[in-house]
């Protein structure tokens, strides 16, 4: 079965004309996941030939704009496009107030019914759960409430060496405090909007540098990690990988449509 996990967008706050700011697909065992939901992310998903109703659980990490902006727009095209199955969102609880406004504005009467699930910011918790995948959320160190989720397999299939798992980690400062969450995960994202020669203005900005997070990454214990979240500033991305893989070396660079089975 599938377990693999597809790049939308690796920007951070400002897009750029090869990067959009946040998005992953997971697709677990057949489970489709979208994991934040920023600006162009229904454009990437329509590069990557996703069908659309197969996603039926948008996880969406804080409500700064480069990980949201995108959903209202994706919302009214599954409205669009005929969708009559529920969809669930597990976010900030002010997010449905913030959809609401805009539908109402635009008097917009959905066809499918949306689910909001507020997401705890405070501890270790459950957000999704199936006979084979459960999904965790936990907090992370950002400027405004943020979480980080990790999905993993319940069974291990045949043939199959462990169980897989993905764990997604953006917009947060260097905390060590998530290493038992994500200890031995399969592939990690974690962001790295900064270079360690910019450690200062990162800690600032409660983001992480590229040795910081491959330095999480280790002490995690994870097989591999994928970095991403870049400032706009950098347009060659190879120093980032440098930095992370003099730490950990099995690390990977998120860029828009990569896909990587986990």
């Amino acid at each position: 079965m599938t377990f693999s996990v597809t790049v939308l967008g690796s920007s951070s706050a400002v897009p750029t004309l090869t990067r959009n700011p946040s998005a992953h697909l997971l697709n677990a065992d057949e489970r489709l996941f979208l994991l934040d939901c920023a600006e162009g992310t229904q454009v990437r998903l329509r590069q990557q030939h996703v069908h659309f109703q197969r996603i039926r659980h948008i996880f969406i990490t804080h409500l700064h704009g480069d990980h949201y902006y995108g959903l209202i727009g994706f919302l009214t095209t599954l409205h669009l496009l005929g969708r009559k199955e529920e969809l669930h969102i597990h976010a900030h609880p002010a997010l449905q107030q913030i959809i609401d406004i805009q539908l109402d504005a635009s008097q917009t009467l959905l066809q499918y019914d949306l689910h909001y699930h507020p997401l705890n910011f405070s501890g270790y918790d459950i957000v999704y759960e199936d006979d084979r995948i459960i999904g965790h959320s936990f907090p992370l160190r950002h400027s405004i409430p943020t979480c980080g989720f990790i999905f993993r397999e319940k069974v291990k299939l045949r043939r199959q060496p462990e169980k897989r798992s993905y764990a997604y980690c953006t917009d947060t400062a260097y905390d060590e405090t998530i290493i038992p969450y994500i200890s031995g995960a399969g592939l990690l994202y974690h962001e790295t909007t900064f270079l360690h020669s910019m450690a200062r203005a990162a800690a600032e900005k409660m983001h992480s540098t590229a040795f910081e997070a491959a330095t999480i990454a280790a002490k995690a214990g994870v097989k591999k990690l994928l970095i991403g979240h870049y400032s706009a500033r950098y347009d060659d991305l190879q120093p980032l990988l440098d930095e992370a893989r003099s730490v950990f070396p099995g690390t990977l660079l998120a860029e828009d449509g990569l896909s990587l089975d986990v």
